[in-house]
């Protein structure tokens, strides 16, 4: 059906569904429809959460659920699907077949099937392991109650047993699955730190971000990026930043990806949890960072587009990274771009990285000018942006006041700006 039309579209174009296609909660057309313990149908999408709230009775009859279970009816879902197709002319289109959630007790099954240790190192004795992890990353490919379940089964210990089995050898397919599958989930704070506080097990996945595979390496830097950003201790989160070859990791993702959105977003988000740490940015500068995530910027979607202008600003902190964003052509023309496009986030760390840049250097000051910035900025502090955004614009006018375009100048005393400092 179009998009999830609801039943007034449909009777508007004289489309009539028909009652027993209906759920008897949303009276839309059901895509999943599913059997209580009282033999009455629902859609799951409607039902699930009736019983998620705590009710212990059937909607419609009233009488007592004698459990939980909702049984997939096929033989409905199909008849709605030959109705679907019958009424295609009507812009009516095919539901598509649901897949069920995962069943608790496959799960388990598998999970102790990966944590088997009784097998060998030959290919032929991790077979099963190997596709038991493979079964589970199917699960948890198909939606976020699948992810839930696996992760509510003691999952993530068993995943990083198997990955980190031997972090000092060679990686096999076997831990690209579970690293793939640990990618998925959400680590809580003791599981990041185990992570965190192995120099063998930071230095195996930074190690994993040279391979020649770039699914493994993807997964190695969201794994990394977890890690960092899980942990509280600022000692644990320098160790990770500091290791050695991290960053060139990172900004080789960046940069070789092909421009790969699932890369790009592994990259962006792996540089900004890095560069959080203070005392490793120059690291971060030294490997290329400030280059690359400028390259990309423009790739990038919106929630990693701030993350990647505010990695900028980071990095414009340390006066490395300020001379090489100073040194890259598209960097003034690029952050004034971004002002008022991305978002209001966005819009802060573009404005804070240009005040940063222009007070470096003035030939930076005459590619802003030149690219609009004084336009740009003008349209800031009138807007409804954030007030840090308003004050660093405030101060990046003042700064470029003499580089002003003439047409500008006579307007300039309703902006006019207060000493105001802006922290680096």
């Amino acid at each position: 059906m179009r998009g999830g039309l609801s039943l007034e579209p449909l009777d508007m174009v004289g489309v009539q569904i028909p009652h027993h296609f209906r759920c008897p909660i949303s009276l839309e057309l059901m895509r999943d429809p599913v059997t209580v313990s009282t033999g009455q149908t629902y859609d799951r999408s409607s039902i699930e959460p009736w019983i998620a709230a705590g009710n212990i009775t059937c909607p419609v009859t009233r009488a007592p659920l004698l459990d939980s279970a909702l049984i997939p009816n096929h033989t409905l879902r199909r008849l709605i699907q030959s109705w679907c197709v019958a009424n295609r002319h009507s812009g009516v289109e095919r539901i598509p077949t649901p897949k069920q959630p995962a069943d608790p007790s496959r799960v388990r099954l598998l999970l102790s099937q990966a944590a088997s240790t009784s097998a060998s190192s030959s290919s032929a004795n991790s077979a099963p392991r190997l596709s038991a992890l493979r079964r589970l990353r199917t699960l948890a490919r198909d939606s976020d109650k699948n992810r839930a379940l696996i992760a509510s089964l003691d999952a993530r210990p068993v995943l990083l047993e198997v990955l980190f089995s031997d972090p000092r050898s060679e990686s096999s397919e076997l831990e690209h699955e579970a690293l793939a599958l640990l990618a998925m989930l959400q680590l809580a704070e003791p599981e990041c730190a185990s992570v965190a506080s192995d120099p063998d097990r930071v230095a195996y996945l930074t190690g994993l971000l040279f391979h020649p595979c770039v699914e493994v390496r993807i997964n190695a830097a969201a794994l990394i990026e977890a890690a960092v950003a899980g942990v509280r201790s600022p000692e644990l989160r320098a160790r990770v930043s500091g290791a050695a070859g991290i960053f060139e990791g990172v900004v080789g993702l960046l940069q070789d990806c092909g421009g790969c959105p699932r890369a790009l977003k592994a990259g962006a988000r792996a540089a900004f949890a890095l560069c959080l740490v203070k005392p490793t940015r120059h690291l971060a500068v030294a490997a290329g960072a400030t280059a690359a995530l400028v390259d990309r910027l423009a790739d990038l979607e919106r929630g990693d587009a701030e993350r990647a202008l505010a990695t900028i600003e980071l990095l414009c902190r340390v006066p490395a990274g300020c001379a090489a964003l100073a040194g890259h052509a598209l960097s003034a023309p690029l952050l004034v771009r971004m002002i008022l496009k991305v978002s209001d986030r966005a819009t802060e760390y573009a404005a804070g990285a240009l005040l940063a840049l222009c007070s470096a250097s003035e030939q930076c000051r005459r590619e802003a000018v030149a690219a609009g910035v004084v336009t740009q900025l003008l349209l800031l502090v009138q807007s409804d942006c954030t007030e840090r955004a308003k004050r660093k614009a405030q101060f990046l006018l003042k700064l470029l006041r003499d580089s002003w375009p003439e047409d500008s100048i006579g307007n300039s005393d309703d902006y006019a700006c207060s000493e105001v400092v802006v922290p680096f």
